[in-house]
This record gives C-alpha cells, sequence and structure tokens, in this order.
C-alpha cells in the first residue's frame, strides 16, 4: 500500500504530498525580521554556485556533503557535481535528464530524480532516488559504478562506512549495500509504519558499528552495522491525540551523539539523552520537533514545532535559553559553527545566534527561496542549500 505524507508546520496546516492536497486554515504569519538589526558580528561569503534545481516541490532536504576537500551535490532534476569545498570551482558535473523527440519523455531513457543528498567517503558518492534506486558514482569524475533497486523512494543521504552504503527508504526500510559492487547484504524491515508520516526521514547516523535512526513511529532504533540486527529501540514521542495529525509522532531529525550519549528529539514527542550502547534513557525534556539538532559545548540545540531556537543543558534537560524572533519563520534544524549556532529560513535568510545566550548576531540572504536542509559545517565553513539548489559558503573571519 503506498505511503501518505505530511509536512507538519503546525496541527492547523498539513502538506499531503501523496495527492498534492492543501489545507490552510489560521496559519500563523512569520514573524516579521527586525528591519532595524544592527549585527554584532562579521559573516562573509566565500563563494555561491547552484546545483540543478535542488529539491524543488519535491518536499525533500538537499543536503551537500563534503569529503577530502570536496563539496557534493545533487538535485531532484537528475544533476549530480562536485566542487572544490575552498573556492566552489566545479570539478564535474554530470546529468541524467533526458528527453525524446521534442522535449517528450521517452520511457527507454534513463531520467534519475536524485533525493536526499549524496553521501560520500574516498573515492565513492552514493545516492538514492525518488523511484526507488541507490547509484553508486566515481567520486573523481561522477561516472557510474553500480546501480541497486531498493523497495522505496530513498530521500535522505546514504551513509558510507568502509566497505558498506547504508541507506533508509520511506517504507520504514534500512539497508546495508555492498560499497564496490552495490549487492545486498542485508535489510532491516520496520513492521509497522504509520499510514500519515512528516515527509523528511531522519537521517542516518553511524558509529562505533552501530546504524541509529528515528523511526516514523516515533522510535529510536539501533541496528547492528555487520548484518542489521536490531540491537535496542526507545521511545521519543508516543502518538497520542484525537486526530491523526495529533497523533504525528516522527522522530524526523538527524540524531547526535556526543561521546556515548545519543540525542534524539520527535514531533509531540520530547527530547531525551541516551547512552548509546546500552540504549537506556539518561533524561527527557518536552520538545516537538521535526529538525535535527546539534550540540557544542555544555548544550543541545534545537527548533521547536513553532521555529523557536532552543539550548537544553545536556547533562540533565534543563533549559538554557529561547530565542523567539524567528518564531514562525518555519527554520532549519540548527547548525554550530564555532560559537554560533547557524540556522535557514523560509525565505533564503541565515541567521547566526550566539551560542550562550540566543541573541541574534548575524543575517545573511542566501536566496530570496526557502531553506529546508540542515546547514552543514566543515571546519572553519557553513554551507547552506536552499530549495532552488542555490548553495553558498560563510566563513567568520577570524580576528
Amino acid at each position: 500500500m503506498k505511503r501518505f505524507w505530511a509536512i507538519a508546520l503546525t496541527s492547523s496546516l498539513v502538506v499531503l504530498a501523496g495527492c498534492h492536497s492543501f489545507k490552510k486554515e489560521n496559519v500563523e504569519p512569520p514573524t516579521p525580521l527586525d528591519k532595524k538589526f544592527e549585527p554584532t558580528l562579521k559573516v562573509e561569503r566565500v563563494w555561491k554556485s547552484s546545483i540543478g534545481d535542488g529539491a524543488a516541490e519535491s518536499g525533500v532536504r538537499m543536503r551537500p556533503v563534503v569529503s577530502d576537500g570536496v563539496l557534493y551535490a545533487a538535485s531532484t532534476d537528475g544533476k549530480i557535481a562536485a566542487f572544490e569545498a575552498s573556492t566552489g570551482k566545479k570539478l564535474w558535473s554530470k546529468s541524467t535528464r533526458q528527453h525524446g523527440w521534442f522535449g517528450w519523455g521517452d520511457a527507454k531513457r534513463e531520467d534519475a530524480r536524485f533525493s536526499g543528498g549524496p553521501g560520500a567517503s574516498g573515492d565513492l558518492v552514493a545516492i538514492g532516488t525518488l523511484d526507488g534506486h541507490l547509484y553508486g558514482i566515481n567520486a573523481k569524475d561522477g561516472e557510474r559504478r553500480w546501480a541497486t533497486e531498493v523497495s522505496s523512494e530513498v530521500i535522505t543521504a546514504p551513509v558510507i562506512v568502509g566497505d558498506l552504503v547504508v541507506v533508509r527508504t520511506n517504507d520504514g526500510r534500512v539497508y546495508g549495500i555492498d560499497a564496490k559492487s552495490g549487492e545486498r547484504r542485508w535489510v532491516y524491515d520496520q513492521s509497522q509504519v504509520p499510514l500519515l508520516s512528516l515527509r523528511g526521514n531522519g537521517r542516518l547516523l553511524v558509529a562505533n558499528g552501530v546504524v541509529f535512526f528515528g523511526s516514523d513511529a516515533g522510535k529510536l532504533v539501533a541496528l547492528r552495522l555487520d548484518n542489521g540486527e536490531k540491537l535496542w529501540e526507545q521511545t521519543l514521542a508516543t502518538g497520542e491525540g484525537r486526530t491523526e495529525i495529533d497523533r504525528l509522532s516522527d522522530a524526523d531529525g538527524a540524531l547526535v551523539l556526543d561521546g556515548t550519549t545519543l540525542y534524539g528529539a520527535a514531533y509531540h514527542g520530547q527530547l531525551t539523552a541516551i547512552d548509546g550502547p546500552s540504549g537506556r534513557p539518561l533524561w527527557n525534556h518536552a520538545l516537538s520537533t521535526f529538525t535535527s539538532l546539534d550540540v557544542h559545548g555544555n548544550a543541545v540545540f534545537g527548533v521547536d514545532d513553532v521555529s523557536e531556537v532552543v539550548a537544553y543543558d545536556k547533562s540533565g534537560g534543563a533549559n538554557i535559553w529561547k530565542q523567539g524572533a524567528l518564531k514562525y519563520r518555519w527554520l532549519t534544524g540548527p547548525a554550530v559553527q564555532g560559537n554560533y549556532v547557524v540556522v535557514g529560513d523560509l525565505d533564503g535568510h541565515i541567521h547566526w545566534l550566539d551560542s550562550s545566550d540566543g541573541k541574534i548576531v548575524a543575517r545573511e540572504r542566501l536566496s530570496k527561496k526557502a531553506i529546508r536542509a540542515q546547514p552543514l559545517v566543515v571546519g572553519d565553513t557553513v554551507y547552506v542549500e536552499d530549495v532552488e539548489g542555490h548553495i553558498g559558503a560563510y566563513r567568520i573571519p577570524a580576528n
């Protein structure tokens, strides 16, 4: 049975991606930005480029990846490219987009619609598609090495660990794929997937021989990397309420591992700290979110379901600060760049917040289009991609 997805912005706004139907009632307008804002932090844009049509109207969160000084990015219209991460210089570009006569589609021609963004390690780039395929690509020139079919669309980036590519599909399965041949080694089949869920699927986290992920049923699950066997699971949200919307409980953002402690959160759920090896909960704090988390110093950072940026003490969950000036601007998950928290918003703005108190200290604009994917921090640079494939690299100059 085909699943239906939803992007839940509030309990009164639901977009059913499966049939493109819309219901808009009492939607809160985005909080206006302060026109008198004076930045106290200098941020410089190092370079700007683009990749195809980006995520376009697919609803997926296309995010670039950096490996060995090269940034790889892809778009849903079948383009994938490599850029020098420090300068933005394009190293190669490939496209699977093909058409028949006079622009009409041709069933015999390949037309892969990439989704979720690429994963990269060493000489391999892996990326999934909206029609349920996974491709292994040569990192040096973009030429395809192998292709394999999976059970459903792939809307998060694959993770490459040693000789294994781990990928998650939208029907709840997780696959272990041979990195050299593309052959399936194992598959974890989630027993039950909700009919209605957020369209997102949090990124897989692989560490210490274990695959961690948040499920559409509000669970945090740990699998063995070598064979896909489930080690443990913990509940982040229980999915209670009168309506299907109220009962949405996706653990949709990326997990964060700090030492041996995992931090995860869910929509209509809670922020939970879990001991990674045993799966034992350490503490929890109420937090409803559909974005990813990040950790820096003594704090865990998140964005709640009305786009307030929040910080919690990572040792016990006490609230440190909350920033509400960006409420209803439908922020990305936070990313930590030095001593600052970076988020993107619905009309292309990027905001830097002081990690110690949440004060907004800088603002730049990548474009006029929404930024949905969590910014990517590598070294002293943060990379941001909007829904139309514009990519910007930003750095905080040294004093």
